[in-house]
């Protein structure tokens, strides 16, 4: 898919999505969706059972932004997540998603610091 610019500028326009794990299983949930929006840096973390689209279409189920930035993972790339990604203006694919990689990151410290505190 050829990548655009995106153009939007509103807050909740433009979100980028992705999945952090697997993680050791704690209550039955190995992942967790990271969903960031690009103009706010408003972030939303879920703990997941499983990285699949299932998971994905159930979370934008009641929100969609109009553009919506996710790496090349599989659970972006299938037939439920291109029938949804068809009525988005935009959606583009890069290598790399920068702001959920910094958030990423983030959430791996506190994680880290959490799990231990040494």
């Amino acid at each position: 898919m050829p990548q655009q610019p995106i153009l939007f500028y509103e807050v909740f326009d433009v979100w980028g999505i992705d999945f952090m794990g697997p993680f050791p299983i704690s209550n039955g949930y190995s992942y967790i969706l990271l969903v960031v929006d690009y103009m706010s840096r408003w972030v939303k973390a879920m703990a997941t059972k499983t990285n699949d689209a299932k998971v994905v279409m159930n979370f934008l189920k009641f929100d969609v932004p109009n553009a919506l930035i996710s790496d090349q993972g599989s659970h972006f790339y299938n037939r439920a997540m291109s029938s949804l990604l068809e009525k988005l203006p935009q959606h583009t694919t890069p290598k790399t998603n920068s702001q959920a990689e910094v958030f990423n990151g983030e959430i791996k410290k506190i994680l880290q610091k959490l799990t231990n505190p040494n």
